[in-house]
């Protein structure tokens, strides 16, 4: 087992990261359906930038940070202009249990900071592995709000606002 090695994502990264992704939505059915192009889900046009954790050459995990949406600035309180939202952030299931989702998390906050922003997140609530997650981390609920797609079980998702822990 390699070091792992978090940094940009690059274009040849994909292949590796849409792989891992098929994994996640196998086993959490995150996305709830999936894309017909999941190179393109995973390059959103709100993004600003992407990560990904490597071990070696495989892609363990992802995430994209991007410009919030209205709905998730309103729940924070905060003007969208003023923050950048945690996106499209998954670990392939063979990857978990090994901090790549909390080193994604604190890189997330590093380059906010950077940035002059607050970090923020949503996540629909009947994710529970990844609601514990990121309250393990620090970050704090910011409220709720109704999300305009349905969850796998057919009743429309209810997002959680989190704001990223204060350095």
């Amino acid at each position: 087992m390699n070091e792992l090695t978090i940094r940009r994502r690059a274009d040849d990264d994909l292949p590796g990261c849409v792989a891992a992704l098929a994994t996640v939505q196998a086993a959490d059915r995150y996305p709830v359906d999936w894309p017909e192009d999941p190179a393109g889900w995973l390059t959103p046009r709100e993004l600003v930038e992407a990560w990904v954790v490597v071990d070696g050459a495989e892609v363990l995990g992802h995430l994209v940070l991007a410009r919030p949406e209205e709905e998730l600035a309103a729940a924070v309180g905060e003007p969208a202009e003023r923050l950048i939202a945690v996106a499209r952030l998954f670990v392939g299931t063979g990857a978990r249990r090994r901090g790549v989702a909390v080193k994604l998390l604190d890189q997330a906050v590093e380059r906010a900071a950077a940035r002059g922003l607050g970090p923020v997140l949503e996540v629909e609530a009947g994710a529970t592995a990844a609601v514990r997650l990121y309250e393990r981390a620090g970050w704090q609920y910011a409220g709720s709000f109704e999300g305009e797609w349905t969850t796998a079980d057919g009743r429309t998702a209810l997002l959680r606002a989190y704001v990223a822990p204060a350095r």
